[in-house]
C-alpha cells in the first residue's frame, strides 16, 4: 500500500516492498480508517479510479482493486495489523511549515488541537533535464517530486486523515483544516502552492477541507497566534512571480549552457543574474590589469602652538598662492625643495572654522545591508551570514526565535517593536538618547516589499550578553550586530564637531591646513560604532578612527586663535603610489547588484556561492578575483549575448517580474516577450564555429593572457586557431 502521486505510481512488486518502509504504519492507517469508518467504499477520486483500473498500488481513501481482490486475506489480518498501528491523532487541523525546527516550536505554541509538520522546503521542482518547460505549449511545466518528498507527503496525508477522523468524518474526506504556514516571501508562497496542488491531486484535500494560508515574520507565540487568527488565501500573483522566475532561469540555463559546452570547453553553466554578476567582477579585474601606478608626494607638517601643547598635523595645500592639485608633486626633488621652504618659513593661524554636524543613525537591516555589514565588521561571507541568520530566526538553542525573517528588502518596523526598541534604548542609555518621536523608514528601492519588516530582534530587551550559551559564536556575533543596529535606528543623532584651521607664512606664499573632529554627543554611536571594535589596525590608521589622540588633536585645534604664531617642528615628504580600483568583496558586490537593481535579497548568497563553486570567481581573503575561466566566459557572453548580460536589460527584467508579483502583468506574457528573441539568438549560434569564438577571445583577452606581443601566425584567417602560438586557443 504505497502512496505515490499519479505521475509516479509504482507497480505491485515495488509496492509490496514499500509496505516494509518506515512509513508503513501511517500508510496502512489511512486504509484502516476507510475500512472501519465506512461500510460502503464510495467517494473514490478520479485518480484512484484510473490507477485502480491499471492494477497499480496507489494511495487513496479506500482499498484499491487489488485490496478488494484480497479482501478475505485483508479481513483475516486486519486485527494483527491494526493492533500495531498508533491511534489516530486528536488534532483537528494540520499546519505545514518548512523546517522541522520551526515545526517543533510552533507545535508547542499551538497545542494538541494542531499537528505541525515540516515540508523540508520545496516538495517538487522542474527536473534538471530538457523538456521540463515547453514554450511551444503555452509554457507547460512538468513537475517532479524532490528527493525524499514522497515520505513527507505521506506523513502530511496521514495527518489530514487523522484530522478528518478527529472531526467525526471517519476519514471520509470531511471537514479537516489545512493551514499553510510557510515563509512570508515569494518562495514560501510557492511552497504552499505546491503543497496545495499536490495534496489536491492526490485526493488528500476533500471538498469540505478548509485550506488557508498564514504568514508570520517571527517565530514567537504571540506572532504565530496572531497570524493563525488572520488566515488568508494563497497570493496568486506571488505564485505567478515564482513561476516566471523559475521558468526564466530554467530557459536561460538549459538553452545557454549547452552552447557553452559546445563552443567554450570548460565552462559549465550560465545564469540570468549569475552571468551579470560575473561580468561585474570580470570588468573590475580588467580595470586592475589595465591600471598603471603613478608616484606622487605630499608634504605633512607638524606644528605646535606653544611649549607643552600637543602637536598638530597639517598638510601643504597652497604654493605661491595657488592650490596644489591632487598628485601635483611628482618627484622627490620637488618634494625636497618644498620641505626646505616650509622649514625656513614662520607660520601663523590664518583662520579657524568650527561647526557641529549632526549624524543620523542608519536604518534597520535589510537582507543586503545585513550581509554587507556582516562582511565588513565580522568577516562573514554571504552564505555564512544567511545560514547563521536562519538559525537565529528559528530560535537557535531552543525557545522562541531571536530575530525576524531575514529575507526582506523592507525597512518598516512594527509599532510594537518600535516601542520596545525605544524603551530598551532609554532604559539602557537614558532619555537623552531617544528622539521625541519614533523614526519612520521607507525603502528607496523601487520594488521593495514594504509588507515585510526589516531584520530586528524579536525581543529587543534581550541583550547579546543575556544569550549565554544559547547560540554559537557566529550566532552571538550576528545577533549582537542585528540588536545594535535595531537600537541605533531609533536613537538620537550624534553631534560631531568638525574643526578646520588654515596656516600661512609671512608672505602668504605657503598655506597649510589641519582638520580634526570630536564627538560632542554620541547619540546612536553609543551602541553602533564598530570602527574601534572590529576594524583592523591598518584600516584605523588609514582614516584616523583608531587614534586615541584624535579627540585631543581636535581640542588643540579649537584652542587656536587667528594670528597666533605656531612653531614648525618638522616637515615630512610622504611618497605615495596610486592604487588600482579595489576588487569586489562579497559585501561590495552585493551593494553594486542592489544599486543596479539586479537580483533580489534571497538570491545574493546563492549567486556568490555558484560563481565560486563553478570556479569562475576565486576568493582571496575578502577579495573576489575573476579566474581565467571566468574572464573567458564573461568575454564570450558579452560578445555573443550582450543583451542578456546588459545591466539595464537585467534591471528591466527584474522590474517586469516585480510587475508580475504585483498583479500588473501576466507571467506567460513576460516569458513570451523574452523567449522569442532569446531562442533566435541561441539558434543563431549554430553558424558560429569554435575557430570564430577563439578569434574573438584572442582579440579581447590576448593582452591579458599574453603580456608580450603576440607572434605572427601566418596569413589572416588561415590555419587552425587551436594551434596558434600565443592565442587564447593555444592555452585552452
Amino acid at each position: 500500500a504505497t502512496r505515490r502521486s499519479d505521475a509516479t505510481a509504482i507497480p505491485r512488486r515495488a509496492g509490496r516492498r514499500g509496505v516494509r518502509t518506515r512509513g508503513m504504519a501511517v500508510r496502512l492507517g489511512c486504509m484502516r480508517g476507510r475500512l472501519e469508518g465506512s461500510a460502503s467504499h464510495n467517494g473514490w477520486s478520479a485518480a484512484d479510479r484510473r490507477h485502480r483500473q491499471s492494477g497499480m498500488l496507489v494511495r487513496g481513501p479506500g482499498p484499491t482493486l487489488l485490496q478488494r481482490c484480497a479482501g478475505m486475506v485483508w479481513a483475516g489480518r486486519r486485527a494483527s495489523y491494526t493492533s500495531r498501528l498508533p491511534p489516530p491523532s486528536a488534532a483537528k487541523a494540520v499546519v505545514i511549515v518548512e523546517s522541522p525546527t520551526k515545526a517543533t516550536k510552533i507545535q508547542r505554541f499551538l497545542g494538541e488541537d494542531y499537528t505541525v509538520l515540516a515540508s523540508y522546503g520545496h516538495v517538487r521542482d522542474l527536473p534538471a533535464r530538457n523538456g521540463s518547460v515547453d514554450p511551444d505549449n503555452d509554457f507547460a511545466l512538468k513537475w517532479e517530486l524532490t528527493r525524499n518528498a514522497g515520505s513527507r507527503m505521506a506523513d502530511i496525508e496521514a495527518a489530514l486523515w487523522g484530522a478528518r477522523h478527529a472531526r467525526g468524518g471517519g476519514g471520509g474526506g470531511g471537514g479537516a483544516s489545512l493551514v499553510l504556514a510557510t515563509d512570508p516571501d515569494r518562495e514560501g508562497e510557492a511552497i504552499s502552492w505546491h503543497l496545495a496542488e499536490l495534496l489536491a491531486a492526490r485526493g488528500a484535500i476533500g471538498p469540505l477541507t478548509r485550506v488557508s494560508r498564514v504568514a508570520f515574520s517571527e517565530i514567537t507565540k504571540d506572532a504565530v497566534l496572531e497570524a493563525m487568527a488572520q488566515p488568508r488565501e494563497l497570493a496568486v500573483p506571488l505564485v505567478h512571480a515564482y513561476l516566471a522566475r523559475r521558468v526564466l532561469d530554467y530557459l536561460v540555463g538549459f538553452q545557454l549552457s549547452p552552447v557553452l559546452w559546445r563552443r567554450l570547453p570548460g565552462a559549465r553553466s550560465a545564469g540570468r543574474v549569475q552571468s551579470v554578476a560575473l561580468r561585474l567582477v570580470a570588468e573590475r579585474e580588467a580595470e586592475v590589469d589595465a591600471f598603471k601606478p603613478t608616484e606622487y608626494w605630499s608634504i605633512d607638517v607638524e606644528l605646535r602652538a606653544h611649549e607643552g601643547s600637543p602637536p598638530v598635523l597639517a598638510t601643504l595645500t597652497h604654493v605661491d598662492g595657488k592650490k596644489l592639485p591632487e598628485m601635483a608633486i611628482r618627484s622627490a626633488d620637488d618634494a625636497a625643495a618644498l620641505v626646505a621652504r616650509v622649514e625656513e618659513s614662520e607660520f601663523k593661524v590664518k583662520d579657524v572654522s568650527s561647526k557641529v554636524v549632526s549624524r543620523s543613525p542608519p536604518p534597520p537591516f535589510t537582507t543586503s545591508t545585513m550581509q554587507q555589514d556582516a562582511s565588513r565588521w565580522l568577516g562573514f561571507g554571504a552564505t555564512r551570514t544567511m545560514v547563521t541568520a536562519q538559525r537565529l530566526y528559528e530560535g537557535a538553542g531552543g525557545g522562541e526565535g531571536l530575530i525576524t525573517y531575514m529575507r526582506t528588502d523592507g525597512l518598516q518596523l512594527a509599532p510594537s517593536a518600535v516601542a520596545s526598541i525605544r524603551s530598551t534604548a532609554e532604559r539602557t542609555f537614558g532619555a537623552d538618547y531617544i528622539p521625541p518621536s519614533p523614526r519612520v523608514y521607507k525603502s528607496r528601492a523601487k520594488n521593495a516589499q514594504e509588507a515585510h519588516e526589516a531584520v530586528r530582534p524579536t525581543r529587543p530587551g534581550l541583550s547579546p550578553g543575556q544569550l549565554g550559551g544559547r547560540v554559537d559564536a557566529d550566532g552571538a556575533q550576528l545577533y549582537d550586530l542585528v540588536w545594535r543596529r535595531a537600537l541605533a535606528c531609533q536613537m538620537s543623532n550624534a553631534a560631531v564637531e568638525q574643526v578646520g584651521v588654515n596656516f600661512e607664512n609671512a608672505d602668504a606664499s605657503l598655506r597649510l591646513r589641519a582638520t580634526g573632529s570630536a564627538v560632542r554627543f554620541p547619540g546612536f554611536l553609543k551602541v553602533y560604532d564598530f570602527s574601534s571594535r572590529f576594524r583592523s589596525s591598518e584600516d584605523q590608521q588609514e582614516d584616523g578612527s583608531g587614534s586615541a589622540s584624535a579627540a585631543a588633536a581636535a581640542e588643540a585645534l579649537v584652542a587656536l586663535q587667528p594670528a597666533q604664531a605656531v612653531q614648525v617642528l618638522r616637515a615630512l615628504p610622504l611618497q605615495h603610489t596610486t592604487r588600482p580600483p579595489p576588487r569586489y568583496s562579497e559585501a561590495s558586490l552585493i551593494k553594486a547588484l542592489e544599486e543596479l537593481g539586479i537580483g533580489r535579497p534571497s538570491t545574493y548568497a546563492a549567486i556568490l556561492s555558484v560563481l565560486q563553486a563553478r570556479g569562475y570567481v576565486l576568493k582571496e581573503g575578502r577579495s573576489l578575483q575573476c579566474s581565467p575561466l571566468g574572464r573567458v566566459l564573461s568575454a564570450f557572453l558579452v560578445h555573443y549575448f550582450s543583451k542578456y548580460v546588459d545591466y539595464g536589460f537585467t534591471r528591466d527584467m527584474e522590474e517586469q517580474l516585480d510587475d508580475v508579483s504585483g498583479g500588473r502583468r501576466e507571467w506567460r506574457e513576460v516569458m513570451l516577450s523574452f523567449w522569442g528573441p532569446f531562442s533566435k539568438d541561441i539558434n543563431g549560434m549554430a553558424t558560429i564555429s569554435i575557430t570564430d569564438v577563439f578569434n574573438v577571445l584572442d582579440d579581447v583577452l590576448g593582452p591579458h593572457f599574453f603580456r608580450a606581443p603576440l607572434p605572427t601566425t601566418g596569413a589572416a584567417g588561415g590555419g587552425d586557431a587551436g594551434s596558434d602560438v600565443g592565442s587564447v586557443a593555444s592555452c585552452w
